[in-house]
């Protein structure tokens, strides 16, 4: 599959103009993002996340290395013509209504009137912010400001999103509401890369990520192939028994843990689940869940940035 970005060894340094130190942002980014996919672009807070993307973006040069968008470099002004943007931080002129800041982004690509008015109209219904287009930004929520930045980003149709934590600060409704706007776009065949450190929305719609530790990948690769199918535990949530019982059969579990009435005790193995098992039924106590656990996207970058801030 052809690849909506591509980098080989990008990296990025800024120097202080105080200490007359350098300091090297980005390190070596080679990845490269399928066109059609959702790209996940995982790390803790100043990790480089935001510089590669003002890389991508041509918001600022790289000090080496190349990259390239649908194969024009980031060097080539033409290779954002295909491209949508939204910062982490946009700033909106919070006393233009919400029509009129979409009108405003439509006289920058220079359509007409009546282009403008169409694509308006179905990005106020793909957002749901019909209704709210003539009150001014000032008085939108943070969730409304991000679907009206999702707007502009979208204006001129773009084959490549990209986001810089767009979930950030959002409430779980606004959370679910911008995850379920980079499915539809993935659905109409675009490319969404976007930023984030919120591992769970990452894990449910991400069909590829790449972790960043301190300006250096960590790791990078289909979801489906990082992520261990196996099982690494079996959490039994059992009640009617005694806390003083339980502590008989501790050598079956690796963990337990007491909550109100219920008791939750965590087994590694198949075996060790059949005889805890057994173990209830003559203590003729309630199994009240049996919950395999997987690994999980939070597992894979918990022992990345462990690895990474040690080295």
């Amino acid at each position: 599959m052809a690849c909506a970005i591509e980098t080989v060894n990008l990296s990025k340094s800024f120097r202080s103009e105080f200490l007359r130190k350098e300091k090297k942002a980005l390190s070596d980014l080679t990845l490269s993002v399928e066109s059609g996919s959702i790209f996940g672009f995982l790390g803790p807070n100043g990790a480089g996340k935001t510089t590669t993307l003002k890389l991508l973006t041509g918001l600022i040069r790289p000090s080496s290395g190349s990259a390239s968008i649908f194969g024009k470099s980031i060097q080539d002004i033409r290779s954002r013509e295909k491209m949508g943007f939204l910062p982490e931080r946009p700033y909106f002129y919070e006393y233009l209504t919400g029509l009129e800041f979409l009108h405003f982004c439509g006289s920058l690509f220079g359509y007409s009137r009546l282009t403008s008015d169409k694509k308006i109209d179905a990005l106020l219904d793909l957002l749901h912010l019909k209704g709210a287009e003539k009150t001014q930004m000032r008085q939108y929520s943070k969730g409304m400001l991000q679907r009206i930045g999702l707007a502009q980003a979208l204006f001129n149709d773009p084959e490549l999103v990209i986001l810089d934590e767009p979930m950030s600060g959002l409430d779980p409704v606004g959370r679910k509401e911008v995850r379920d706007i980079i499915l539809h776009l993935k659905d109409e065949g675009k490319t969404v890369f976007f930023s984030t450190h919120i591992l769970s929305d990452a894990e449910l719609i991400c069909d590829q990520v790449a972790i960043l530790i301190q300006g250096k990948l960590r790791n990078q690769g289909k979801l489906a192939h990082l992520l261990n199918p196996k099982v690494k535990s079996i959490d039994v949530c059992l009640k009617g028994i005694s806390e003083e019982k339980v502590s008989k059969i501790k050598a079956l579990a690796s963990g337990v843990g007491f909550y109100d009435d219920h008791i939750l005790i965590s087994t590694d193995s198949a075996l060790g689940l059949e005889k805890l098992l057994a173990w209830v039924a003559e203590e003729k106590g309630q199994v009240v869940s049996v919950t395999p656990r997987k690994e999980t996207l939070e597992d894979i970058f918990l022992e990345e940035f462990e690895t990474g801030a040690c080295g």
